[in-house]
Formats: C-alpha cells, sequence, structure tokens
C-alpha cells in the first residue's frame, strides 16, 4: 500500500524518469508531471496503478497546483538549461517562485530539490552552478521546508557529463586542453543520488536541510579522463593544458567532438573551472547506502551502454512543443505557405512486418538512403551550434514519443501506424517528417506507406533554404522510402510523388 502521493517535476528528464521507477518499487504513489502527456504515456512506468499522468508546466503556476492535488511532498527537478533556452537563469528563477507559491497554496509538507554544488560567495562561481544555488534560495523563501541536495558531476549512462568524459576519451587520444583539467571534483554515481533522492523522502529529519551529496573520490577532470582511458581498454591519453582555450572555444569544441550541443555545452564548461567538493558528508549517516568508486560509476554507465540498457538519457529532457500549423483552425492564409515533398510507396507485407523497419530510423541503422547526405548535414548543423547527427537515438529499436532521432524528435508516435518527427536542427522555418502506414490488399495483406516531408519557412532566408535544398529533398526521401520497401525483403513497386510540393498551413495531409 502507497505511503503517501508525491509529485514529481521533470518525470520525463534524466533523473527524474529514473527517481520514479525506485519511488515505485518502494510502494509509494506517484504524480508524474511534465509538458507533454504522449512523453509521459511512454514511460515504462506510466501504466503502473500507483501512477497518476499530469500535463504541467513550471512557467504556469495554475498547472502546477492542479498537479500537486492530492500529493503531500514534491521534487523539483527541472531546470531550463536546453537546447533552446536562451536566458536559463530567469526562466529558472520564475519557475521556481511558481513552484513555491503553488506548494504553499496546495498545503505540501515539503520540496525536495536537487541542485549543484558551489559557494554564492564565490565571485568566479560560473551562472549554471549560481543559478542551481539561486533556485535553492527562491524556493526556501516560501512557506514550505526544501531539502536541498547539492551535487557536483553526476556519472551515469546517458548523462551530458558522462557523453563528454565518454566521447572526449574515446575520440581525442591527444588533447589541448584548458586549466580546468586540474580542476578538483568529487563525482557520484546516479544509483547513489537516486538512493538519496529517494531516502530524503523516508526520513523526516532531512526536511528543511541542505546536504552535500559525493561519491568517495576527490579527482581532477585529467585523472577522470585516464580513469575512464583505462576502463574502456584504451592508450594512455596525453592531455596538454593551455591557459589560452576559453570557455567558448572549450564548448564549441566539445560541440564539434561530442553529442552535447554548443548552448548546452557552455555553461557546462563554464562550471567545470570551479572546485565542486562535498564541505560535509551528514546524509551518509541518516541515509547509509555504498556509495560507488568513480571507476565502479564510470564501469557502470559504460556496461549500460554497451548493452543498451540505457533508461534515460540528456536529451530526453526539454520539450518541444508542436508547430502551432498542425492545429488546423484559422484562415487558410493565416498561416503561411507550407512547402513539402510527398512520396508513397506500396509493399508485399502488412503493416506490423514494416513497422519495425520504419521504427529503426536514425542512430546506428541511419536513414537508409544518402547517409553521407545525412552527415554532411549534421556537420552543417554542428558548425552553427545545432545538435547534428551525434545525439544519435536512446535505443536501436524500441522508440518513444519525445526521443531523440538525431536531430529530429519524435512528436508522434502510433506504433504500427504513424511516426512523425519534429526537426531540432538550425533551419530558417518549421520542418516536419511524417510516415504513414495503410494497410492495402483486399485482406490489408500489403502495406502502403506514405512519406510527407512539411517545411513552413520564416521569411525570405526560409524560402531560400528551401529552393536551395528542394533537389535533395526529392532525391534523398524518394530514396529512403525505396529503400525502407527493399529492408522489408518483400516485393514493391517505385516510390510516386503524392500531391502537391505546396498548399497552405492549414492543410496538412493526414491531420495532427
Amino acid at each position: 500500500m502507497a505511503e503517501q502521493r508525491v509529485l514529481v517535476t521533470g518525470a520525463t528528464g534524466y533523473i527524474g524518469g529514473r527517481l520514479i521507477k525506485k519511488l515505485l518499487d518502494r510502494g509509494h504513489a506517484v504524480t508524474a508531471m511534465a509538458r507533454s502527456l504522449g512523453k509521459l504515456g511512454c514511460r515504462p512506468w506510466a501504466g503502473h496503478p500507483l501512477v497518476r499522468l499530469a500535463q504541467g508546466d513550471v512557467m504556469d503556476q495554475a498547472s502546477l497546483e492542479r498537479a500537486m492535488e492530492g500529493c503531500s511532498a514534491a521534487y523539483y527537478l527541472v531546470h531550463s538549461m536546453t537546447p533552446g533556452a536562451r536566458d536559463f537563469a530567469s526562466t529558472d528563477r520564475v519557475a521556481a517562485e511558481n513552484m513555491a507559491r503553488a506548494a504553499e497554496t496546495q498545503g505540501l509538507s515539503r520540496i525536495i530539490y536537487l541542485g549543484g554544488l558551489g559557494d554564492e560567495s564565490d565571485a568566479h562561481l560560473s551562472k549554471h552552478l549560481r543559478s542551481r544555488l539561486e533556485v535553492a534560495r527562491v524556493l526556501r523563501e516560501g512557506r514550505v521546508p526544501v531539502t536541498f541536495l547539492r551535487a557536483a558531476m553526476i556519472i551515469g549512462s546517458g548523462s551530458a557529463s558522462f557523453e563528454i568524459l565518454r566521447y572526449l576519451t574515446e575520440r581525442l587520444p591527444v588533447m589541448i586542453t584548458p586549466r580546468w583539467v586540474r580542476t578538483e571534483c568529487q563525482p557520484i554515481a546516479v544509483s547513489n543520488v537516486i538512493e538519496y533522492l529517494s531516502g530524503c523522502l523516508e526520513h523526516p529529519e532531512t526536511t528543511g536541510q541542505t546536504y552535500d551529496i559525493g561519491g568517495p573520490d576527490v579527482l581532477t577532470y585529467a585523472q577522470m579522463f585516464q580513469l575512464y582511458a583505462e576502463i574502456a581498454g584504451l592508450p594512455k591519453r596525453l592531455l596538454i593544458p593551455v591557459p589560452l582555450l576559453t570557455p567558448h572555444l572549450s564548448s564549441l569544441w566539445i560541440n564539434f567532438v561530442t553529442p552535447i550541443p554548443t548552448i548546452l555545452a557552455k555553461p557546462l564548461v563554464l562550471g567545470l573551472r570551479n572546485r565542486v567538493v562535498c564541505a560535509e558528508n551528514r546524509i551518509r549517516e541518516i541515509i547509509p547506502q555504498p556509495l560507488l568508486t568513480c571507476r565502479e560509476a564510470i564501469a557502470t554507465a559504460l556496461q549500460k551502454v554497451q548493452q543498451l540498457d540505457v533508461e534515460t538519457c540528456w536529451s530526453d529532457a526539454g520539450f518541444q512543443p508542436p508547430p502551432e500549423w498542425l492545429d488546423c483552425g484559422d484562415a487558410p492564409y493565416a498561416g503561411g505557405t507550407l512547402l513539402g515533398v510527398s512520396y508513397h510507396i506500396k509493399i508485399a507485407a502488412r503493416p506490423e512486418e514494416v513497422w519495425p523497419v520504419v521504427a529503426a530510423l536514425g542512430g546506428e541503422t541511419g536513414w537508409y538512403y544518402g547517409d553521407w547526405l545525412w552527415r554532411l548535414r549534421g556537420f552543417m548543423d554542428r558548425i552553427v551550434g545545432g545538435v547534428g547527427l551525434r545525439r544519435g537515438r536512446r535505443h536501436p529499436s524500441e522508440i518513444r514519443v519525445g526521443d531523440a532521432l538525431d536531430f529530429w524528435r519524435v512528436l508522434q508516435l502510433e506504433p504500427g501506424r504513424r511516426l512523425r518527427l519534429l526537426a531540432e536542427m538550425k533551419v530558417p522555418g518549421d520542418a516536419l517528417l511524417d510516415f504513414e502506414l495503410r494497410p492495402a490488399g483486399p485482406e490489408g495483406e500489403h502495406t502502403e506507406i506514405i512519406e510527407r516531408s512539411r517545411f513552413l519557412p520564416k521569411g525570405l532566408w526560409g524560402l531560400v533554404y528551401w529552393y536551395a535544398t528542394y533537389p535533395f529533398h526529392i532525391l534523398i526521401f524518394k530514396g529512403m522510402l525505396e529503400r525502407i520497401a527493399r529492408q522489408t525483403g518483400r516485393a514493391a513497386g517505385p516510390a510516386k510523388p503524392l500531391g502537391p510540393s505546396s498548399t497552405t498551413s492549414c492543410a496538412l495531409p493526414g491531420g495532427p
């Protein structure tokens, strides 16, 4: 029987998704809140009898209050430092104010918040770490007691910090590094973080307290690079620290070498110059647990990556709302001209036989046709600070709403019927790629795949971009559909054009 119902904000994020599973294992009823019900509904725990799904936004106090109904406590696991965020510090401040007011209105007994280590009196403290501390201060200005856990680098499969460590070490036998490689850090395994978070709920003496949480090791980042190389069976890396690499240049380099985009890498890199080591360890006596060493944490994370057992990933976080032109209702001229390329093909196989091929798009599988062109487009995107192709995908065959597929995001998913992707690459407009599978033939023994690429340009540059790349769109999307058919191993005709190349934005075939 559930002990109490608890709200978890940021339920589809890296920490939130793992914490909910732990809370359910311990018998707690959970209200999982995120901005997208579609993303929530695809999580493995979504159908659990103790889970209630709530659509809410920390920037909307009313939605927070609705999500809190029936809850006695809440986890605050939201931050705005995601690709697409601009002034994350001010956004986080407003969000924390909303959270504090909503918790007071609904009579919550406590808020549990995971933030970062840092000293606010340090004039050189990074904007990222200062914002994490400010959120704690804002939450505490409310009347609901706050438990604040302060962590440094979190090591786990799929975390942004681990991905930076992994890619830099694996791809660069020689590194020209900034001086921050000599900075000391006290990393902690994600499993230990989850244990502390869930344990706080069961220990009322932690209410209103602040605790530093860290693993047993204090290492420099240079030592962690060498440790990863040793665990991964790589030769020792040659590190050459130089004083000339600014945080901006470092973040550009990380963007180029790893899947982490510049807009996310830069605040992380700025935080690497600050020493982040626990000043006290009181929580170890309250919530005792075996703490993984840095070696054990890296080995565990690497093993999960190799076994394709990544529960949550840094790219899960964030929410890009669907373009307004997906929802019709305005006058046809209101949305502008919607440009596109559409093809269809018939395959001698049932939809359930074709679906796995469509659902495997991206990542290691690639895009079936013109992969070098996709890689070139991804490289161009990285050059201008976009996410590029290196994000890959969480799992080679499993797919769910909100997943990243290279520089696309799964917007809509109906297994066996539809896959709709929204572009997150740098592009002067909104781009959509849609696959619809329809039964064909007298007994549905054939499948018609309808592939639609849609683009709503923004301004003159949007039109220039579309018409400059139009020949490549024809080549790629026609070839992709024919290769998908070939991949099924069944007979198929050629891909044929379908419909006009432009329409009004409220005339999107197939519906939202």
